[in-house]
């Protein structure tokens, strides 16, 4: 019942509330809230015009609300004076570009233009760290650069990201100055790890010492007229012994020194001398380290590496398969192939290696192909990766067609694309796909490791150090010294089988063995 007496009187209120304002309006025109018309009186039997007056008196309605609404329109479309839209001259955003298939972010490692320089068609505009390399992106059209939007260092930068403005006329920069785009407010350059505090205590400070050597020294036992006894025994052993005598308290009679006094006598410790202060490093000596660990930042190349690796051994059945080559036949090759180029180029035995495992993945296309989870992709051209270290971290430059190259030119590929990939200049072409890896740690002294798989690839081969060994030799004394390389395949179960495995192995040393059948 409440509930029907409550909504009665919530229906009533507007209603008596406009029958006392119509009430007042009729009484005296002339009350509080009521408007009337500006001008003269209307004449009789006009009362339209007195009318349309007081409806909108009854109703509220006033000619000034609509006027403040009116003025407020503007503003509410401008906005607040700090937000108001403006227009700029015609410029372009350079957004940051994919250099890798599998290159989500970046990171702008440094940039080779400055605000208001001038860039020409080709120009190198930034560094940019991916997830394989540190890139150089070269600009496509010619400008000015008018704003910097991505500051060196920033970590993690999103692909799409606009890096800067460039403008056409030189004129145009000024108008980018405080430019603040919303999409990269939250980008920010990586501030380096809190150093740790040291470790070392500070050494306290010196007290002075009094200089009083003699009171240091024990009595020396006297007699009357100042006379040292010393018994005709304890005078010899210390003269034996080097010992001091007037540092030796005696303890016979009167302060005779005796035997027992030598024998049970320990000199005193030399008071340590004042530690030389350091001098400070010279300019060309590293500082040494404060604290007890560095924290260095994981740069992209690095956890990109991580990542690959983890999942390649956790996703793919590895198995691996090894085997010794006799390196002798390689090795006089190679000596007179370097003898018959000598001056233009010098052929490594790692050369040799290339050629002979993509002549052994024609031979066995299975250990050429690639696992992509619905089809298992046999490739028909031989490109061999080869893994070179560099100080950002490990990176693949590919040898393209290995199998139609020959020696020399395979020899001057390996050179140009590791001088490239330590000086981080290797392009995105260059280092991407790949059907067969090699790595090489024969020159470090390796002998013998497994290396893991590089995704999508199915097989990596792992070369080790050469060694002489005694090997059964048809010859008087029944052996030979050879030398001889260990080297290790690691393949993946689900596309090449162990029989298989063996099978290309076995094509590898042959040709290794046997040089010259490269050239069948």
């Amino acid at each position: 019942m409440w509930r029907v007496c409550a909504r009665r009187a919530q229906q009533a209120a507007p209603r008596s509330g406009l029958r006392a304002r119509w009430t007042a309006f009729r009484e005296d025109p002339g009350a509080p809230g009521v408007t009337r018309r500006a001008g003269p009186a209307p004449a009789p039997g006009h009362s339209a015009a007195a009318g349309y007056g007081r409806v909108r008196a009854l109703c509220g309605w006033r000619a000034s609300s609509w006027a403040t609404q009116r003025a407020r329109l503007p503003l509410q479309l401008l906005g607040s004076p700090g937000r108001r839209c403006y227009s700029l001259p015609p410029h372009q955003k350079v957004p940051l570009p994919s250099l890798s298939p599998t290159m989500q972010a970046g990171t702008i490692a440094r940039w080779e233009k400055k605000e208001g320089e001038k860039i020409n068609e080709g120009d190198l505009l930034a560094e940019i760290e991916t997830d394989k390399a540190t890139i150089g992106f070269e600009v496509q059209e010619e400008g000015y650069l008018a704003k910097i939007l991505i500051p060196e260092g920033t970590r993690d930068v999103p692909l799409g990201t606009p890096l800067c403005i460039i403008v056409e006329k030189q004129a145009d920069i000024p108008a980018f100055a405080d430019y603040r785009p919303t999409e990269v407010t939250d980008l920010k350059p990586q501030a380096p790890p809190p150093i740790p505090p040291p470790v070392a205590s500070v050494p306290p400070t010196p007290q002075p010492v009094a200089p009083a050597p003699s009171a240091a020294r024990p009595a020396t036992p006297a007699g009357p007229k100042g006379r040292l006894f010393v018994s005709p025994l304890a005078k010899k052993l210390a003269a034996e012994k080097g010992i001091d005598l007037t540092q030796v308290k005696g303890t016979g009679p009167e302060g005779r020194i005796i035997k027992k006094d030598i024998d049970s006598f320990v000199p005193a410790k030399a008071a340590p001398a004042p530690a030389a202060a350091v001098p400070p490093p010279g300019p060309g000596v590293a500082p040494v380290p404060t604290g007890v660990f560095t924290d260095i930042p994981v740069s992209n190349i690095r956890r990109v590496i991580a990542q690959r690796l983890m999942q390649s051994k956790q996703t793919i059945p590895h198995y691996y398969l090894s085997i010794d080559v006799n390196m002798g036949e390689v090795l006089l090759v190679r000596k007179e192939l370097n003898k018959m180029i000598e001056g233009k180029s010098k052929i490594s035995v790692n050369d040799f290696i290339i050629k002979a495992s993509a002549l052994a993945c024609l031979k066995v296309p299975e250990a050429n192909s690639s696992w992509l989870d619905t089809v298992i992709r046999q490739n028909h051209v031989v490109d061999i990766s080869v893994a070179v270290s560099t100080p950002a971290g490990l990176i693949t430059p590919i040898v393209f067609n290995a199998h139609i190259k020959g020696l020399e030119t395979i020899a001057n590929d390996v050179v140009s694309l590791a001088t490239k990939a330590r000086e981080g200049k290797l392009q995105p072409q260059e280092f991407q796909g790949g059907t067969f890896t090699i790595s090489n740690l024969g020159m470090f002294g390796i002998k013998n490791f497994s290396a893991i798989i590089n995704p999508p690839q199915a097989c990596i081969l792992a070369i080790g150090a050469s060694e002489d060994r005694l090997v059964p030799a048809d010859n008087e004394k029944g052996f030979d010294v050879a030398s001889m390389m260990s080297v290790t395949l690691s393949c993946d179960h689900r596309v090449v089988d162990g029989a298989v495995g063996a099978q290309w192995l076995a094509e590898f040393r042959k040709y290794i063995e046997k040089p010259v059948t490269m050239l069948l």
